[in-house]
């Protein structure tokens, strides 16, 4: 039994499903949580940042 070449929109119809996959797991992982650092902790080591830099900026 032959097998059919593959045409390029085969090849970028898989590619498509492919992607879809992956996104669906990964949107699969992150509803299930299991975080090792909260999002509020990594927002306010964001915010603290911000403010040393804006901090180094204003007094220089």
């Amino acid at each position: 039994m032959t097998e059919r070449e593959r045409t390029a929109e085969d090849v970028a119809w898989g590619r498509v499903q492919r992607k879809r996959e992956r996104i669906r797991s990964e949107i699969r992982r992150n509803r299930a949580g299991g975080h090792k650092i909260p999002t509020w902790l990594l927002a306010v080591v964001l915010g603290i940042i911000l403010l040393g830099w804006l901090w180094l900026v204003v007094t220089s």
